[in-house]
């Protein structure tokens, strides 16, 4: 399986008496996410199914990755994937949909950071996950603890080409 790891895009500032999960993304954002699924599209990404946090900004960069890549996947909220959950948990909703080929999951930080050393078995790997950061990791087997293959990361510095 497939697996991409997509933080959502830059989104507003907090504002007094607004909900957090209610941010929506901003132009600025919307343009460095386009530009990170340029790139993706050039490295043939297919996805099968988007699972993202129920969180306006993270839902909204799902919907830009079901449009901008062309895809008729599936797209499912799922409260796994909100700011603060465990990485075993996201595992465990991975692992429930073994039998699909790619799947993009659209989070928060940190837990995209934690998901992705816990992804590869290597808990002490420190990531650096910027906002629309795309990260692919291909998994082979479905135990209680996974052995990922990191195959690339694309970050928004790296597709502006700055």
């Amino acid at each position: 399986m497939q697996l991409y790891l997509l933080r959502h895009a830059i989104a507003e500032e907090p504002v007094a008496g607004q909900a957090d999960r209610d941010r929506a993304l901003v132009l600025e954002g919307r343009k460095k996410l386009k530009e990170i699924l340029r790139l993706a599209r050039q490295a043939d990404t297919a996805i099968s199914l988007i699972l993202t946090s129920p969180y306006r900004r993270a839902r909204e960069t799902a919907e830009m990755v079901a449009d901008l890549l062309a895809t008729e996947a599936e797209l499912l909220e799922t409260s796994t994937l909100e700011p603060g959950s465990q990485t075993e948990a996201v595992w465990q909703e991975v692992r429930a949909q073994k039998a699909v080929d790619s799947i993009m999951l659209v989070s928060h930080e940190p837990l995209l950071s934690y998901l992705t050393a816990f992804l590869l078995n290597s808990p002490s790997l420190r990531v650096d996950f910027k906002k629309s950061a795309l990260v692919r990791i291909d998994v082979e087997a479905f135990g209680a603890q996974p052995q990922g293959t990191l195959r690339w990361m694309i970050t928004p510095k790296i597709a502006s080409g700055s």
